[in-house]
């Protein structure tokens, strides 16, 4: 679409305004590299959803230390926690963090004791621990509210999920809501990026994809696009310098007739990962790996954990370059090969996770140190909360439990030697880099 003659000088204008001198504390890309205050910023960091959830200032603080001490420098956290208005009584009595409360196809904000001044609490005392925090809008899945509250809500019954992210009025909401979190924060050095949506796929736990959400139609790529645009025009003037980046699990769409039936790589979850980075406000690229929930096929093998290992690194491979390592799983590589060199984006391993940690992560991490990764395992674990004297179950299985935050399988907590050791090296090894 031809921009019009006052378009095209605003979208001048904010381009140089945008190129000026990045505020100090403020992390900005330069080619492939994050830079911070002018030196190379290079990272492990972690995941951490539960951290606005903790009630008590002191296991606030008591996180950050830990993380801190581990080498973390950047930690991945929900900027959204919504419910349903007959929830808000349950969540009143286990003081539940919530931001969104929904109710006759809209939402109030919720920027109370026990709403937005929990993030606020989360935000500020992450730069007394040198931390930064990449903050993410919405959830693709049900957990703590996400796209499939502003589909019930908004569109009532709607048959696909991919609704979400083509309907004028659930755009509409959820940008205002983005406008509720990025003002609040536009001035914060604390914030290492936005993040538009964790893991958007054209399904969710409830509804299914549509047919306007198939390989091709780029339905995602065009939302990560729109919203992107939105959150860096829309507030340029007062908010040039935070980073944004998609939150998406990195699946590609590769014309290869031997990857037909894999989602991963066929297009079907809805994202374009190589188109994705071709996006003027898209500032990095992350991904995620899981391939014992993903690939199914790679457990029913008698050498299950070589075949997650070496899947796991040609995925780190193929992100990194475009192209297998090994071309083993070679498609498409002039495209791929093309797209990445002309992106020129930093790349982060957002998210993973297996069960075989200790025969597993040592690769993995070593490839991705190879390759010039950011490194953000799945999920950061604290020990010796307090809060509820350290027994407190949040919502769904999610629990402080005997002072250790809340356990998917996949938590790591510093007792856990070898597997911490793992990351703490990897650390110093980044932050080594970073001068």
């Amino acid at each position: 679409m031809l921009l019009s003659f006052t378009s095209a000088i605003c979208l001048s204008v904010l381009s140089v305004a945008r190129a000026a001198a990045v505020p100090k504390g403020f992390v900005t890309t330069k080619g492939t590299e994050f830079e911070l205050d002018g030196k190379p910023f290079r990272f492990v960091g972690a995941n951490s959803y539960w951290l606005p959830l903790l009630i008590t200032d002191s296991d606030v603080h008591s996180t950050f230390e830990q993380m801190r001490d581990a080498g973390v420098k950047v930690v991945r956290t929900w900027g959204f926690n919504a419910i349903n208005g007959t929830e808000l009584a349950g969540a009143l009595e286990s003081n539940l963090t919530y931001y969104q409360v929904w109710d006759s196809s809209d939402w109030i904000v919720n920027d109370g004791p026990q709403g937005l001044q929990r993030l606020d609490k989360v935000v500020e005392t992450a730069g007394q621990y040198d931390i930064k925090l990449i903050v993410t809008f919405t959830n693709n899945w049900v957990g703590y509210g996400g796209s499939d509250l502003y589909l019930a809500w908004i569109a009532g019954n709607p048959a696909t999920h991919d609704i979400f992210f083509t309907d004028p009025k659930i755009v509409a909401s959820y940008q205002r809501y983005v406008t509720t979190i990025v003002e609040r924060y536009k001035n914060s050095p604390n914030i290492f990026a936005w993040e538009l949506m964790n893991e958007a796929r054209c399904l969710s736990d409830t509804y299914p994809s549509g047919p306007a959400c198939v390989p091709g139609t780029e339905t995602i790529t065009k939302w990560y696009e729109q919203q992107s645009d939105f959150v860096r025009n829309k507030h340029f003037v007062s908010d040039p310098f935070h980073m944004i980046t998609t939150g998406g699990e990195g699946q590609f769409f590769w014309n290869d007739p031997g990857l037909a039936s894999d989602y991963n790589f066929d297009g079907q979850a809805g994202e374009d990962f190589n188109r994705e980075q071709s996006l003027s406000n898209i500032d990095f690229a992350v991904y995620h790996m899981y391939p014992e929930s993903w690939e199914s096929q790679l457990l029913s093998s008698a050498t299950a954990t070589q075949d997650i290992e070496a899947w796991g690194l040609d995925w780190i491979t193929n992100h990194s370059i475009g192209v297998n390592s090994n071309f083993s799983l070679l498609k498409d590589i002039a495209h791929a090969s093309i797209v990445a060199k002309q992106a020129k984006k930093p790349l982060i391993l957002e998210e993973f996770g297996v069960t075989n940690k200790s025969a597993i992560y040592p690769s993995w991490v070593q490839r991705a140190l190879d390759t010039e990764h950011s490194i953000m395992p799945w999920q950061f674990g604290a020990l010796g909360l307090t809060e509820d004297g350290g027994n407190r179950l949040i919502k769904y299985a999610d629990q402080v439990l005997d002072g250790a935050s809340p356990n998917d399988g996949l938590a790591i907590y510093k007792n856990n030697t070898d597997i911490w050791d793992i990351f703490t090296k990897a650390a110093k090894i980044q932050i080594s880099r970073s001068k």
